[in-house]
């Protein structure tokens, strides 16, 4: 079997750590296939939300959409997370990329072909996310078997970031030129051929069979275990309790863009595509500023300073009706909503032990986007009762409160993560100096 991993040259730019991760074959397949089927997914997303408005004009209905495609991620995944430790996991996603490009492509016939309803656009928004449930917890534990060496883990989830929003300032913009010059379907369509290259690329890797390991226990034992692990180890369990929080209140933001751009700003799918790309050049600006980062230290305050900003720029968005100021705290959302994100990721791949990862990153998951269906309602419901920027403004300020409550933590969480950090030599053992002091002195 070839090797997965190769040299780095001796001489490198002094930002040459910033992509250590793609030096790793498996990672480099995986980052090429997923670059070019992000770009199509978020053309699905902004096609979606448009969609829905011009065919009901209901903020609540965007809401409802937007419960319909997260509630089952929320349901399934602390089960699909029993299975990603259980499964191979190359295998599953190459599953759920197949699926979810048919889903896509039935979309994009419909819409097409005009017939395309209400409650066709909920049911296939709820059969995705039956897809996700399993496939980000899979992805999410996939990387350390991409990426072998764990130093390079933090590196990897940035690029992936990186990728991400690469893929969300290119896919918005590109999806309000197509939704104006032929229609929502056609965003569907090439979201459906894109799943393509990822598909390719994960039947390319070479994953060692020694990764893939077959459990012994129930599958009852391994969702409790998994549930202990999390709610008594207290920097995961207080990194996930702000998540939950912030994607609570925080992340619907995105279901309500339609209404900021055809009501506030008075605009079209256009206005609508540059409103997503300035949050997603400060996302990728974000995942950027992560990368060039040597070392996972210092996250946690990351997080911390991330969740403030996240909901400051929510708070000053919803006073905005200006579309250059409104593009200005755009890139404050989603440079806060990134760091949050690549950076509590980060932390918690480093510090769940392998046997539980699937599951711990199950519970991720359900923090990111199954608290998100309950905050689409919430949010579709605020913008009904109070109007659109009102609801940012609620929302935002219950992050700053989260962000708050985070701080009050961060001493607490530092003092269980600093044996970890030093057991993975992370963290310097404070001892060890005034050991070798007093040896030198002998």
């Amino acid at each position: 079997m070839a090797n997965t991993t190769e040299t780095v040259p001796s001489k490198t730019s002094r930002y040459a750590h910033a992509w250590r991760a793609l030096r790793h074959r498996n990672f480099r397949l995986f980052f090429t296939g997923q670059s070019i089927s992000l770009i199509g997914t978020w053309m699905t997303r902004i096609a979606t939300s448009w969609l829905v408005y011009r065919l009901s004009g209901s903020a609540l209905l965007l809401g409802v959409v937007g419960f319909a495609g997260q509630i089952p991620t929320f349901l399934l995944a602390p089960f699909a997370g029993v299975l990603v430790d259980r499964l191979n996991r190359r295998n599953l996603l190459v599953w759920t990329q197949v699926l979810a490009g048919i889903q896509s492509l039935i979309m994009a016939a419909l819409t097409l072909a005009k017939v395309i309803t209400i409650h066709e656009i909920i049911a296939l928004s709820a059969f995705q996310g039956l897809i996700n449930a399993f496939d980000m917890p899979g992805r999410q534990s996939f990387l350390v078997q991409m990426v072998e060496d764990k130093q390079d883990l933090g590196n990897a989830i940035a690029l992936n970031s990186s990728m991400v929003n690469t893929a969300r300032l290119i896919g918005p913009a590109l999806a309000g030129l197509v939704i104006a010059a032929v229609g929502e379907g056609y965003c569907f369509a090439i979201d459906g051929f894109s799943y393509i290259a990822v598909v390719v690329s994960l039947l390319m890797m070479q994953v060692p069979a020694s990764t893939i390991k077959r459990a012994a226990t129930s599958m009852f034992e391994q969702l409790k275990e998994g549930w202990s692990y999390v709610t008594d180890f207290s920097p995961i369990r207080t990194i996930l309790t702000l998540f939950a929080l912030i994607s609570l209140m925080g992340m619907p933001f995105i279901v309500l863009m339609p209404i900021f751009a055809s009501q506030v700003l008075h605009g079209g799918p256009h206005t609508l595509g540059y409103l997503m790309g300035a949050s997603g050049v400060g996302a990728l600006i974000s995942a950027i500023s992560l990368a060039l980062r040597k070392s996972v230290r210092g996250l946690t305050t990351m997080i911390q300073i991330s969740a403030f900003l996240f909901g400051s720029g929510l708070i000053l968005f919803g006073l905005s009706h200006h579309l250059a100021l409104s593009l200005l705290l755009m890139l404050v959302v989603g440079f806060g909503m990134m760091q949050g994100l690549a950076a509590s990721n980060t932390v918690i791949q480093t510090l769940v032990p392998e046997d539980k990862r699937g599951r711990v990153m199950s519970y991720y998951t359900m923090a990111f986007v199954g608290m998100a269906p309950f905050g689409s309602l919430l949010a579709g419901f605020l913008a009904h009762r109070v109007g659109a920027p009102h609801a940012v403004m609620i929302t935002g300020t219950f992050c700053i409160i989260g962000a708050t409550w985070f701080t009050t933590q961060l001493k607490a969480i530092r003092r269980v993560m600093r044996p970890i950090y030093i057991d993975l030599g992370i963290m310097q053992n404070p001892m060890e100096p005034a050991m070798e002091d007093q040896a030198g002195n002998n």
